[in-house]
C-alpha cells in the first residue's frame, strides 16, 4: 500500500489550513461530478479535472465546511456523583451530555490511496479532553486499587490522551464525499460514523496498575549432620536387641565362620538354665583341670558391646577345637587320654 501522506495541517496542534489539499486523477469520477453539481447553487462549468479541483478545492476550504462525523452520549459526571431520578428521561438529561464530533477536510487523494481525511475541530478537541479529565480519569482512578504513584501515572495518562486527540486525523475511502451538503458541509454515510465513534474511544485507555512483584521463594537450606535442629529432634528407637553377655553365648557349631556370622545364633537370648548341656558318658569322670584364659571373650558379630575379660570355668570340646586350632571333631576325643591332653596344653 503506499505511503500516507498528509499535509502539515494535518499535524497536532496545527491551524487549520486556509486552502485544502485537493489531488485528482486524470479521469473524474461521474458520482463526484454529480455531487458537485448538487451542492452548488451557481452552476459552475465541470467539464474538465482543473475544473472539478478548483471546484471542490473552494467548497471544503470555506470556514462552514465543518462535517460532523458522530455523535458521543458521555456523562457529565463520574459515576459516584450522578444523579438519581425515579424517571428514567430525567435522570438521563440531568447526568449525560451530547458531544458532537466536528471536523474539516484536510487532504483528498484520487490518485495514491483513494482516501478523504478529517481532522477534529478545536472545540470538539477541547470537548474531549475535559471529558477525559473530569469524568473518566476519576472513574479509572477509582475502579483501581491504591499504589504509591497513582497520581503521577493518572496525570501521565491525561497528558497522553491530550497528545492523541490533537493528532487524531480520520480516514476513509474517498466516495465519502457523496455526504457533501452545501458550502462544504457534511456528514458520514454508509455506517462510517460507528468507526470514527470506535477510533475515538479507543484513545481513552484505563488506568493500569503496576504489575505484581515477583518474591523469591526462600527454600531452606537441608540439614546437615551439625545442625543443632537435626539432633534436638527425637530419635526413633532401635530395633536391634539388647546386647547379650558373652557368657550366655554359645556357638552353633565347631567352625570359626559360623562364630563370625552377621545374623545372630538362634539361642543369642537364651539364659545358662535353658540350655540343655550334653553329659558325657558316666564310664568317665570329667578331667580336673583349668581353664586357659582367652585373651578376647567369645561374642556374636554385631552384638558385642563389652571389652572384658572373661574366663569360662569349663569349655566344652566344641569350643576348645576352634580356639586352640585343633581340627578334630567331638567324636575323635578320648577321654580315656584326656591327660595326655592335660600336658599337651
Amino acid at each position: 500500500m503506499p505511503v500516507q501522506l498528509l499535509p502539515a495541517s494535518a499535524a497536532a496542534f496545527a491551524p487549520r489550513a486556509s486552502s485544502v489539499n485537493v489531488v485528482l486523477g486524470s479521469k473524474v469520477e461521474p458520482w463526484l461530478t454529480k455531487t458537485l453539481k448538487r451542492i452548488n447553487k451557481v452552476k459552475r462549468p465541470l467539464n474538465s479535472v482543473p475544473q472539478h479541483t478548483k471546484c471542490l478545492t473552494e467548497t471544503l476550504s470555506s470556514p462552514n465546511a465543518i462535517w460532523i462525523l458522530a455523535s458521543l452520549m458521555l456523562p457529565k459526571a463520574p459515576e459516584d456523583k450522578l444523579k438519581q431520578d425515579s424517571n428514567p428521561l430525567v435522570e438521563a438529561i440531568s447526568n449525560y451530555q451530547l458531544i458532537h464530533l466536528e471536523a474539516y477536510v484536510v487532504h483528498v487523494d484520487m490518485v495514491l490511496r483513494n482516501e478523504v481525511a478529517f481532522k477534529l475541530t478545536p472545540d470538539t478537541i477541547e470537548s474531549l479532553i475535559e471529558y477525559h479529565k473530569d469524568v473518566h480519569c476519576p472513574n479509572t482512578k477509582a475502579s483501581t486499587y491504591d499504589w504509591s504513584e497513582k497520581d503521577q501515572q493518572c496525570k501521565k495518562l491525561h497528558e497522553d490522551f491530550v497528545q492523541a486527540i490533537n493528532k487524531f486525523v480520520f480516514t476513509t475511502h474517498v466516495t465519502a464525499l457523496e455526504g457533501l451538503e452545501e458550502e462544504g458541509a457534511g456528514e458520514l454515510l454508509d455506517g462510517r460514523s460507528e468507526d470514527v465513534k470506535n477510533a475515538v474511544m479507543n484513545l481513552y485507555k484505563p488506568l493500569l496498575p503496576p504489575p505484581p512483584r515477583i518474591v523469591d521463594v526462600v527454600r531452606q537450606p537441608p540439614l546437615l549432620p551439625s545442625s543443632p535442629a537435626m539432633w534436638s529432634q527425637p530419635t526413633t528407637p532401635s530395633s536391634l536387641p539388647a546386647p547379650v553377655e558373652s557368657w550366655r553365648v554359645l556357638p552353633s557349631s565347631p567352625s570359626v565362620a559360623s562364630s563370625g556370622s552377621a545374623s545372630p545364633p538362634m539361642w543369642a537370648s537364651m539364659g545358662v538354665s535353658e540350655v540343655q548341656m550334653p553329659s558325657p558318658t558316666p564310664a568317665y569322670s570329667t578331667p580336673s583341670y583349668s581353664a586357659p584364659a582367652y585373651s578376647t571373650p567369645f561374642s556374636s558379630a554385631g552384638y558385642y558391646y563389652g571389652s572384658t575379660l572373661v574366663s569360662a570355668p569349663l569349655p566344652l570340646p566344641s569350643m576348645l577345637a576352634p580356639h586352640c586350632g585343633v581340627s578334630m571333631g567331638f567324636n575323635n576325643f578320648g577321654w580315656d587320654r584326656y591327660q595326655e591332653y592335660t600336658t599337651t596344653m
